[in-house]
């Protein structure tokens, strides 16, 4: 009986593992019933060619044995073992062709290593019989009779309403009594098919309903099952806080490197990287509203020049992300950004350029003594 609380369908993980210990839904039969139906469609095809030909090999036989002594070394048992081969191997290739695509189509092939592995409660006797009369192994015996007893009762219908031309076959010919018998045989072989095709995805159906009943869980099931695959909800929601800071830290240390911050100016903050060797400027730090006042408070320190452009800064941080290039559409922006940036660095650089060549120049001009000044012994004649 099932268990109530088990009331979710099975999990991928859960339908692998299962899988790994051989629990597919198949039908045993399925293959079969249909090898068998394929044989007879190829013997059916096959009968018109293959009775003339059987009929000669026979009469040669026949004619050997009358008229040669026959030895177990005669040409002529190789010759039909090679005839024997010649007919049955085609059959042989369609039953296993049919079988194993019908086994695909249950479910694929399967590879169990689980399911080889030697138990010996299987060898368990006692077990054994207790499975064989438990309600479950009672029903079924009774599934695999029902069939038979079916394909039983069809071919007592069938002889019995051909037992008026049975008992007349005396006058017929031996290919004609042949043709007779072996269309009453087919008939059955088709209606056995037909039932046996039917009961096959009777079977099939209740197996696979058995398995998934078999492989549902409960709630906790689900849970736990998450835990053990995906790990702890808990564990995971660390984990993204701490990439989170990872990813934050890592950009405050590149904001620093930035040749400009693009801000909107207050939710915004987009650390743009530019140098002659590159394609195009690449953003290397980005946030908003707290982490947007963090990069431009490194940039600051850093000597980052801060640019405020609210539509390019919004641009920017919603539609490239961090380690990209800037877009084609984006370009003349940031070109007259990187304008100003580069004019402002060489204001600059002409500022500090100008006040060190006068330090320098003053630092590089001799002390002189005035030429109207007197000197020490000048003022001690005057004195006298």
């Amino acid at each position: 009986m099932a268990d109530p609380q088990k009331t979710e369908q099975a999990t991928e993980h859960r339908r692998n593992k299962a899988r790994e210990e051989g629990s597919v839904a198949r039908s045993r039969e399925l293959p079969n019933v249909l090898a068998m139906g394929a044989v007879a469609a190829t013997l059916s095809f096959m009968m018109p060619s293959a009775v003339p030909h059987w009929t000669h090999l026979y009469r040669e036989l026949l004619d050997v044995a009358i008229n040669e002594d026959l030895r177990p070394t005669s040409p002529i048992f190789f010759w039909s073992a090679l005839e024997v081969m010649r007919w049955i191997a085609p059959l042989l290739l369609v039953a296993l062709a049919v079988s194993v695509g019908a086994g695909y189509a249950q479910g694929g092939f399967v590879f169990a290593p689980n399911a080889l592995q030697p138990k010996f409660e299987r060898f368990d006797p006692s077990k054994k019989l207790g499975q064989m009369f438990s309600p479950l192994g009672l029903s079924n015996v009774a599934k695999s009779l029902l069939p038979f007893g079916a394909i039983a009762w069809m071919t007592a219908s069938a002889f019995e309403k051909a037992w008026p031309q049975l008992i007349t076959a005396t006058d017929m010919s031996l290919r004609g009594f042949g043709a007779f018998v072996g269309s009453i045989i087919m008939g059955l072989v088709w209606k056995a098919g037909m039932v046996l095709l039917a009961w096959s995805g009777v079977d099939y159906l209740l197996t696979w309903r058995k398995i998934e009943g078999d492989m549902k869980m409960s709630k906790q099931e689900v849970k736990e099952e998450s835990k053990d695959v995906d790990g702890n909800p808990l564990i995971k929601r660390r984990l993204r806080q701490v990439a989170r800071m990872m990813r934050r830290k890592w950009s405050m240390k590149a904001a620093a490197t930035a040749t400009v911050v693009i801000t909107n100016p207050t939710h915004y903050a987009v650390a743009l990287k530019y140098t002659p060797d590159m394609d195009a400027p690449i953003i290397v730090a980005k946030g908003l509203d707290l982490v947007a006042q963090k990069i431009k408070e490194v940039a600051r320190d850093a000597g980052v020049m801060l640019i405020e452009n609210r539509p390019l800064a919004q641009a920017l941080y919603k539609t490239v992300a961090v380690g990209d290039t800037i877009p084609a559409k984006l370009y003349q922006g940031v070109a007259e950004i990187l304008v100003l940036v580069y004019k402002a660095q060489a204001d600059v650089q002409r500022a500090e350029a100008a006040r060190r060549s006068r330090d320098a120049s003053g630092r590089a001009k001799p002390s002189q003594p005035a030429q109207n000044q007197p000197t020490s012994q000048q003022r001690q004649g005057n004195s006298r």
